[in-house]
């Protein structure tokens, strides 16, 4: 994987088994109670979240062939729901969670901006123009004028 975490044990080449058949130190959604959400891949959160796989293919594999379909996890965050769906396993519901989720994140995001009322460091720049520009479908040309304070 791209971050550096493997399959935790899993083979691949055997027996396809069930998350519920992995040993419950190495299942995600354990794990992330146990050690928090930075012990996991982006892979294995994904995989928390969807909950269920398909026939022959774990949660923790549809959660992996969902971000490297779109390249990354930001390329999936940010992908049309029409191509979220024609992924195997992606039906209307689980679309609609991950999209429910991302404009959970969204609010939560301008909710903060919203609080600090500064655009004071570059960070949060980033953020502002991101919860403004994010998910929008086309290129957008934008100016901020910012005093020498800003910068």
């Amino acid at each position: 994987m791209a971050n550096g975490r493997g399959n935790r044990g899993i083979v691949a080449n055997g027996p396809w088994r069930t998350v519920r058949d992995w040993p419950a130190a190495e299942r995600p959604r354990e794990r992330l109670l146990r050690q928090g959400p930075q012990a996991l891949s982006e892979a294995e959160l994904l995989a928390v979240f969807l909950r269920i796989g398909l026939p022959g293919q774990s949660v923790l594999d549809l959660a992996r062939g969902a971000i490297e379909r779109f390249g990354s996890l930001n390329g999936l965050l940010n992908a049309p729901a029409d191509a979220i769906q024609a992924m195997p396993g992606f039906g209307p519901a689980k679309c609609a969670q991950l999209l429910a989720v991302i404009e959970l994140a969204r609010r939560a995001l301008k909710e903060e901006v919203r609080r600090q009322h500064l655009l004071d460091s570059p960070p949060r720049v980033r953020d502002y123009l991101r919860l403004r520009l994010g998910r929008l479908p086309h290129e957008v040309f934008a100016a901020l004028f910012l005093d020498a304070q800003t910068a």
